[in-house]
C-alpha cells in the first residue's frame, strides 16, 4: 500500500524519505521501526511535529506522519515505551516533537495528554536499484557507523541537574565564544529522545559540524547504549578535524538517558578537559558538584543555567559551593572566556585567527 504523508518526523531524517511511502502491515515492534501513523484529536499546547529540516509544523487531527518507534521518559513530558505488539489500527501516542511514537504511560500536567497516533503500517525502503522487494524501515538505515580516528582534542562535556536546566544556552555560549576565537568547533548532542532543535542551536551558533545520537541510528538513550553512541559521535567529529567539541548532555546526571553510563565511563569521562554543570536551583547546584566529585572524580568548573540568573545564586555558587558561576544568558562571554581559558593548554594550534 502507497500513501502520501503529510509530514515526516525528523526522527527519520537518516533515511531520507520523500512525501509518498510505501507501507507494510507486518510492523517490527521494536525502537527504531519507521511507521506511518495518522493524528487523532487537536491540541492547543505540545502540538508540533520538527520535520526533517528542523522546522516546526503544527499537527492537526487527520494528519497522516512517519514517526519512529520508540520509549521516552521525560521528567517534564511524556513517559513511554513500545508495545510488545504493534498492529495496523492501533492507537499509540506521539510522545515528542522529533516524532517518536509509542505508547504513552504517564505524562506532565504541563504538556497535557498526547496526540493519539492510529498506525497504518511500517514503512518500506527499496535500498537495491529497481527492486521491488522492500524492506521494512528502520532509522540505522543511513547512520554513522563511528570512524577510526583517535579522539585528540579537547572536549567540553555541558551537563545539567535535570532536563531545562540551561544547558542548551550553555552549549550555544561556548560554541560561539570558541569558533569566535578562531577554532573549529563540534556540536554534539550525547543523550536523549530524538529532536534536532539543539544540534540546530549549536550550528547557528558557529559550530561547523554537529551530530547527535539519531544520526547515530537511535531513537532515545538509555544506559545500554549512552556510551557506544558517544564515541561514534566523537570519533566521527574527530574524523572531520575540529579543535574542540562541546558535548550536551540531555536530562540530567540522576537519570534514565545513560549521562551516568557516560560520566562512569573512564576513556569517555577521560576525553573531558572541562566540565560545566547547568543547575536550576542552588541546591541543585551544590548537590550536583559534590555528586561529580564523589561519585565520578570530576571537578566542575562552573556552574551556569538559572540558578545563576542574578546575583543572589552567582554568589551563593562561589561562596558556598566554591565553583566559579556564570550565566549563559546574562553573560555569555564571561562563561566562554572562562572556558577558553581552561582550554588553553589543550587546543594546541587549531587557531586559525582572533
Amino acid at each position: 500500500m502507497k500513501v502520501h504523508v503529510d509530514k515526516v518526523g525528523s526522527v527519520t531524517r537518516n533515511l531520507r524519505l520523500g512525501r509518498t511511502v510505501s507501507l507494510t502491515s507486518d510492523i517490527q515492534a521494536v525502537e527504531g521501526a519507521v511507521i506511518a501513523a495518522r493524528i487523532h484529536g487537536e491540541k492547543s499546547v505540545y502540538n508540533q511535529l520538527e520535520d526533517v529540516h528542523g522546522r516546526l509544523v503544527t499537527l492537526h487531527g487527520g494528519d497522516i506522519i512517519v514517526g519512529a518507534l520508540g520509549h521516552r521518559n521525560a521528567l517534564h513530558g511524556y513517559e513511554g515505551v513500545v508495545p510488545e505488539k504493534v498492529e495496523a489500527g492501533q492507537r499509540l501516542h506521539v510522545l515528542n516533537m522529533g516524532g517518536v511514537i509509542g505508547q504513552c504511560t504517564s505524562h506532565n500536567p504541563g504538556v497535557g495528554t498526547p496526540f493519539e497516533a492510529e498506525v497504518l503500517g511500517q514503512v518500506l525502503v527499496f535500498p537495491e536499484f529497481q527492486s521491488r522487494t522492500g524492506q521494512p524501515a528502520h532509522i540505522r538505515a543511513g547512520a554513522l557507523r563511528g570512524s577510526e580516528k583517535p579522539v585528540t582534542c579537547p572536549v567540553v562535556y555541558v551537563v545539567g541537574t535535570c532536563m531545562n536546566a540551561g544547558k542548551t544556552y550553555a552549549a550555544c555560549a561556548l560554541v560561539r565564544r570558541l569558533a569566535q576565537a578562531g577554532y573549529r568547533v563540534g556540536g554534539a548532542k550525547l543523550t536523549g529522545v530524538s529532536l534536532m532543535r539543539d544540534t540546530l542551536s549549536m550550528r547557528d551558533s558557529g559550530a561547523e559540524v554537529v551530530m547527535d545520537f539519531t544520526d547515530a541510528g537511535t531513537v532515545c538513550t538509555s544506559a545500554r547504549t549512552a556510551s557506544d553512541v558517544s564515541r561514534i559521535i566523537f570519533s566521527e567529529l574527530a574524523a572531520a578535524e575540529v579543535d574542540v567539541i562541546v558535548a550536551e548532555t540531555g536530562d540530567g546526571i540522576m537519570g534514565e538517558y545513560g549521562v551516568q553510563a557516560i560520566l562512569a565511563d573512564p576513556g569517555l569521562r577521560g576525553l573531558g578537559s572541562s566540565f560545566v554543570l547547568c543547575a536550576n536551583d542552588p541546591v541543585g547546584a551544590s548537590g550536583g558538584v559534590r555528586h561529580l566529585k564523589e561519585t565520578y572524580g570530576i571537578p566542575v568548573d562552573v556552574v551556569a543555567g538559572p540558578a545563576t540568573d542574578n546575583r543572589v545564586g552567582i554568589r551563593f555558587v562561589e561562596r558556598e559551593v566554591g565553583v566559579p558561576a556564570r550565566n549563559a544568558r546574562a553573560d555569555a562571554a564571561g562563561l566562554g572566556n572562562l572556558i577558553l581559558e581552561r582550554l588553553a593548554p589543550h587546543l594546541g594550534t587549531g587557531r586559525r585567527s582572533a
